[in-house]
This record gives C-alpha cells, sequence and structure tokens, in this order.
C-alpha cells in the first residue's frame, strides 16, 4: 500500500510541476531582493540630493 502511494507520487508529474515553479520563484526572488539591496544605498543618496536640490 505505503509503496503505491509512494509510485503514484513519484510519478505524479503535477506535483514536480508545481515545485519546479517554487524554486523558480525563490531564485527570482533572491535575485530581485539582491538587487535592490545593492541598488538601494546609492537609489537613496540620489534622491536625498535631489530633495535637498529642490529645497534650496
Amino acid at each position: 500500500m505505503t509503496r503505491d502511494l509512494a509510485n503514484l507520487l513519484w510519478r505524479n508529474e503535477e506535483g514536480q510541476d508545481i515545485a519546479e515553479y517554487a524554486v523558480m520563484l525563490a531564485v527570482i526572488l533572491v535575485i530581485v531582493i539582491g538587487t535592490i539591496r545593492l541598488i538601494g544605498g546609492n537609489a537613496n543618496n540620489v534622491f536625498s540630493a535631489v530633495a535637498n536640490g529642490i529645497s534650496q
């Protein structure tokens, strides 16, 4: 019984597709968060400089 269930789950391609999408989403999120962290500090400096220039 348990072996039949294991074989059914192993052959279920829909479950594998969901896992692949989850891995892709995780990789994309890591890339986006890393990019935001790298650019974030520089963007904050630029916005501060623009705000100071406008207020003067």
